[in-house]
């Protein structure tokens, strides 16, 4: 059986670079990518190399940054431009393989096994991609070459940025197994933690620990961390075109204020739900699950979710079902910070069903027509032609514009 050729291409420091990109008047000096302090998404979202030697760190407020790094430049995300730069990089990658799954925006996997007669090695390739990477977006990349999907992405992360590391069969005991067990894919903060009080602190310990004490502390994660550590990950690179058929479709806020009324709660949730519908809309798309998240303002997580008895794509009707779920889970206290609404379960519009004998057909309810008549308008006018009058005037709900949606990967 041939060996495998499997290429994993990160983006460096993504968002920052396409910033600098755009707007070349950024660079020379710390950048960080930041939410609005006033609109309480005051984070940094991502950095570059300079800020990176400051001490600035993704997650921390961006007061904590300025601490660090009393110069460091703060812009706004532009999501719609990081998703254009990421369709270009996938249109490079395609080039190459039919193989291509993303694991997020700025990072996916290539399979290159059956590519070879065409372009060359595993090296040659990496370096071919990365030259036309920095060529046609003016970005770099990192790229890892290995024999499976692990140390593919292993190996990108071992040299930034604007490099290529190879992992191979033969020596990837020794460029792996010295590594820190949380440098390894699937190996989180926690679960690395978790090893290390079991005396597992490198990936080579992980590889010779026995299973039944993997298995006692991290379950049946431990056995397949200890395989990937072995370098037996098998786990097939997926076709992006397959991978990316919605499972759900989604919005959620963090509101300007904290929410302590059922009002103000609903109201944001028939917001979001529209968002939703518009999405499933023009997917063609139904929705038979329902779910809601709920955040407090102390940080603390609830979610409920339900199967409908019938698919939905309306916003009133997305909304019914949430707004129950949201009086079930939450009894105005405490304050929320964050809603999000999810569905799933989702269908092409259109779709046979099993109907109850007192359900409408999906298209005939007057929440349908109403849906249809109101993304009709929208479309032609934009989104702000016509409002549901108790959106008016609310200070809570910032992103009235779905340009500036604050979700970094919105589906």
């Amino acid at each position: 059986m041939k060996e495998r050729l499997i290429l994993h291409c990160d983006l460096n420091n993504f968002y920052a670079s396409v910033e600098i990109k755009n707007d070349p008047a950024l660079g020379g000096g710390p950048l960080a990518v930041a939410g609005s302090v006033e609109k309480r998404h005051g984070v940094i979202l991502a950095k570059n190399d300079a800020a990176k030697r400051l001490g600035v760190k993704t997650g921390e407020s961006v007061l904590e940054a300025l601490k660090k790094a009393p110069g460091l430049k703060i812009v706004p995300p532009h999501f719609d431009e990081y998703m254009r730069y990421s369709e270009l990089a996938f249109r490079v990658y395609n080039d190459y393989t039919p193989l291509v799954e993303p694991f997020g925006a700025d990072e996916c996997w290539l399979d290159c096994t059956g590519s070879q007669r065409l372009f060359g090695s595993g090296p040659t390739i990496a370096d071919a991609v990365r030259g036309r990477i920095k060529r046609e977006l003016g970005l770099t990349i990192s790229v890892g070459v290995s024999f499976n999907k692990v140390f593919a992405k292993l190996g990108s992360d071992l040299k930034k940025p604007d490099a290529v590391t190879v992992i191979g069969r033969d020596d990837f005991r020794r460029i792996v197994w010295p590594l820190p067990a949380g440098d390894l894919f699937m190996v989180g903060k926690k679960t690395a933690e978790k090893l290390n009080k079991i005396n597992i602190t490198t990936i080579g310990a992980l590889a010779a620990a026995d299973e039944r004490i993997l298995k006692a502390h991290l379950g049946v994660n431990g056995v397949k961390l200890k395989r990937n550590a072995l370098g037996l990950d098998d786990e097939p690179v997926r076709e992006a075109v397959k991978l990316r058929d919605a499972v759900s479709v989604g919005h959620g806020m963090t509101a300007v204020k904290d929410i302590t009324a059922y009002g103000d709660a609903e109201t944001l949730v028939y917001f979001l739900c529209e968002r939703i519908a518009a999405r499933l809309g023009k997917k063609r798309l139904t929705a038979s699950g329902i779910r809601i998240d709920l955040r407090s303002a102390a940080l603390k997580h609830t979610t409920r979710q339900a199967v409908l008895s019938a698919p939905v794509s309306a916003a009133a009707d997305l909304a019914r079902e949430a707004n129950a779920l949201l009086r079930a889970i939450w009894p105005e206290e405490p304050p929320l910070r964050t809603v999000t609404v999810s569905t799933y379960r989702l269908q092409e519009a259109g779709a046979s069903v099993q109907l109850s004998f007192f359900d409408a057909p999906p298209g005939a309810r007057k929440s349908d027509r109403l849906q249809d008549a109101l993304l009709s308008i929208r479309e032609k006018y934009g989104t702000a032609a016509i409002v549901r009058a108790d959106l008016i005037e609310r200070d809570f709900i910032y992103d009235k514009d779905e340009g500036e949606d604050f979700l970094p990967f919105k589906r």
